[in-house]
């Protein structure tokens, strides 16, 4: 649970953190995590055409941002992707289906920026069996002869928006281009529908000790642990880590259901799923590894189409989770947004929300098996 600034103004009751001296005042000057946000700008960068697309693929959305890939680069004009089994989530995500959606994310836009660079891609997903040990998802082969892409020119602006949205309706012919890759949803008395389930899940996840502690185990406090750590949820900046340094925000706190910080997160998150005017659903016909990676690369196109028409998009996944006590809102998503036998991969929220600042990620040359 990643508690916005918004949450703890409210915490302090709109009180003002002072630096005393001027050690300090350099100190939360220089709280930015610049070494965690330098993949971003090496986007590009690279003379192999390979890590040029990977160096765009490496930013693409994931869950709870563990960046599960590793790249063998051993074979000429070859990508070999594998999954890194120690990122995963086996309490909310038993059956590696959201990680596997977050490895279809990578490859699709793999390929957008091997098109914008001149490349096709042509794409083997699990060439051993999806349930090989070996763990390769993906063989992709680059060939000259790329057409480019116009959700390329989204790629660096896209991010998931955990912000309470504007309360402004979507536009029909916005809704009507998001439409061609998933459901859009603008019925209010629907959007209140689903608005409230996303509540109790939400509160299902966190009020049960093991999910919540999931999730606190990957929170990344403070420039430190974000630059050793670039993965994971960010909790940092100027004005959090002020809050770290006298003791109002912690890893326990957030660990703590009668802590003062933990209930000021459950009223941001309130908040923030409150204003939502609208969600996208993405579902399939099955939910084999392949429908997976399929439901990830649209995902993926979605969160760029969006980001090209101005709109937010934010991932609220907590009733698509497979555990014992998260099956009633399971079954009442899937009742609610699925035709018989269907699978939902993705729900997210839609609207107008700010700008969030670019999330942490490993640098490529850690990503790669064979440089």
């Amino acid at each position: 649970m990643a508690l916005s600034r918004r949450a703890f103004i409210s915490l302090l009751g709109g009180g003002t953190i002072v630096a005393a001296g001027a050690s300090a005042g350099v100190f939360l000057n220089t709280r930015t995590p610049t070494r965690a946000l330098a993949p971003w700008d090496a986007a590009g960068t690279y003379e192999d055409p390979r890590k040029k697309a990977l160096s765009h693929a490496i930013l693409a959305p994931n869950p709870h941002n563990l960046q599960p890939w590793m790249v063998d680069l051993s074979t000429p004009n070859t990508v070999r992707l594998l999954r890194d089994r120690t990122r995963a989530l086996p309490h909310t995500d038993p059956f590696d289906r959201q990680i596997t959606i977050g490895l279809g994310c990578f490859i699709e836009q793999m390929h957008i920026a091997a098109a914008q660079f001149g490349y096709s891609v042509n794409t083997v997903y699990f060439p051993d069996g999806p349930e090989s040990d070996n763990s390769v998802v993906a063989v992709s082969t680059f060939d000259a002869g790329g057409t480019p892409d116009p959700l390329f020119a989204h790629i660096m602006d896209r991010r998931s928006c955990k912000e309470p949205f504007e309360a402004r309706q979507i536009e029909s012919e916005k809704a009507a281009a998001i439409a061609k890759l998933a459901t859009v949803i603008t019925d209010q008395d629907d959007v209140a529908k689903i608005r409230d389930l996303t509540w109790k899940a939400w509160m299902v996840e966190t009020q049960t000790p093991r999910t919540m502690k999931e999730s606190v185990d990957v929170m990344r406090f403070g420039k430190a642990e974000i630059e050793a750590n670039p993965d994971g949820i960010d909790l940092g900046g100027p004005f959090l880590e002020s809050l770290m340094l006298i003791g109002v925000m912690s890893r326990e706190a957030q660990l703590d259901p009668t802590s003062t910080s933990f209930a000021e997160g459950v009223k941001i998150y309130d908040e923030m799923l409150s204003n939502t005017p609208a969600y996208a659903v993405i579902t399939s016909a099955g939910n084999t590894r392949r429908d997976q990676i399929e439901a990830g690369r649209r995902w993926l196109r979605l969160n760029l189409t969006t980001t090209g028409l101005g709109l937010a998009l934010h991932p609220v996944s907590q009733a698509l989770q497979e555990y014992p006590e998260m099956k009633p809102h399971y079954e009442a998503v899937h009742g609610m947004l699925a035709k018989s036998g269907e699978t939902v991969q993705m729900l997210g929220r839609l609207g107008y929300g700010p700008q969030t600042p670019r999330t942490p990620r490993w640098p490529l040359e850690k990503k790669l098996t064979t440089a």
